[in-house]
């Protein structure tokens, strides 16, 4: 396990080149990027706030790069200036703020479903609010607003155990 300890600011950059075919390894790596929410500062250079976790999760990227014939190179460190930091951190923030954002309008459009497809939707949209929290290192206000627009929508549907209880129960 990973104990580094990093200083406030630090960042994880991955520098990395793939060969352009095949396509899916590069398409593969390009995913696991952005599901963790990466800022991308340049062509083959992607960074994530240091900690512990984000860098091990940019060395396993790394780690695939190189296993599909690529380069890739892990790397710590500061920007020279401060304020570079925080317009990557505002970026990456703002990336997290639309997608709360469009979380939100849905779950206002499932509020109009009924039952199942209420439950299901309602479901669906938890599942994606987890996904952006975990690539979210900066939280935006939208996220509370997300969360709780998704716990009121699924506030007046039983749990699948509920349901498989009241079914039993009927019988």
């Amino acid at each position: 396990m990973n104990t580094a300890s990093f200083a406030p600011g630090s960042w994880v950059l991955l520098n990395y080149r793939m060969p352009r075919v095949p396509s899916s390894p590069r398409v593969a790596v390009w995913r696991r990027l952005q599901s963790l929410g990466v800022a991308q500062l340049g062509d083959g250079l992607v960074a994530l706030p240091a900690d512990a976790r984000t860098k091990e999760h940019l060395e396993w990227i790394a780690a695939e790069v190189i296993a599909n014939a690529g380069t890739a190179t892990v790397w710590t460190g500061q920007p020279a200036a401060p304020s570079e930091g925080r317009r990557i951190a505002s970026a990456m923030q703002e990336e997290r703020r639309q997608e709360y954002l469009a979380l939100t309008l849905e779950a206002a459009d499932a509020a109009a479903l009924g039952g199942a497809a209420r439950a299901r939707a309602g479901r669906r949209l938890q599942g994606q609010h987890r996904r952006i929290t975990r690539r979210d290192y900066f939280p935006p206000a939208e996220r509370d607003i997300a969360r709780a627009a998704v716990r009121a929508l699924l506030a007046d549907q039983p749990t699948a155990r509920q349901t498989a209880l009241a079914e039993e129960a009927g019988r």
